[in-house]
């Protein structure tokens, strides 16, 4: 049965290696971009109000998938480039509604023999729950995936469609709900 456990910078930090083995095998990136995925991560760790959540299973792998978020704010690329974005196609009140006060999703990930069993769902609840802030906000494919079906199961709606990040060709949708979450978590956290 998998449990979450919610983990602070330091472990996060810890379990690198294998976060970024379950990414590799949930997105299959191109090798050369993995020590780039893993700075990146690793710098995540130090943003405000860092959380992460692991699903570990005590009779597998161990961590079959993580999440992790924290408090977006200027001087944070991802923040200021989907921010801008969004203030350029819908105006300054909306662009601070979903990112003056947001939690920041960055990954969620679930091993493949995982995914569709509700994993990802517990993993985002769990995330979510108690965060202070007014909303959370993600990006994720913009394409018919898994995931961008579950974000909206889960209450996230599409704020901006169709969003190329600076130096990339492929879409994304930039997706917010505002916390907490809608509805209960869908199982008991363990």
């Amino acid at each position: 049965m998998i449990r979450l456990r919610r983990v602070g910078p330091d472990t996060f930090r810890a379990v690198l290696d294998t976060v970024l083995e379950i990414y590799t095998d949930a997105m299959r990136p191109p090798s050369d971009q993995l020590a780039g995925r893993m700075a990146i991560m690793r710098n995540h760790a130090a943003y405000p109000d860092f959380a992460c959540v692991l699903a570990e299973d005590p009779q597998g792998p161990g961590i079959a998938g993580f999440a992790y978020g924290f408090h977006g704010g200027p001087g944070q690329w991802w923040h200021d480039v989907v921010r801008g974005g969004l203030q350029d196609r819908a105006g300054p009140v909306v662009a601070d509604e979903w990112f003056g006060d947001a939690l920041e999703i960055a990954e969620i990930h679930v091993r493949p023999e995982y995914q569709g069993k509700g994993v990802g769902r517990r993993m985002i609840h769990a995330l979510c729950e108690g965060r202070p802030e007014r909303t959370a906000v993600l990006s994720t494919h913009d394409a018919p995936t898994a995931a961008r079906h579950l974000y909206r199961d889960v209450g996230f709606a599409d704020l901006m469609t169709r969003f190329v990040f600076p130096g990339g060709y492929e879409e994304y949708v930039i997706a917010g709900v505002r916390l907490p979450l809608p509805g209960p978590a869908p199982f008991p956290k363990d």
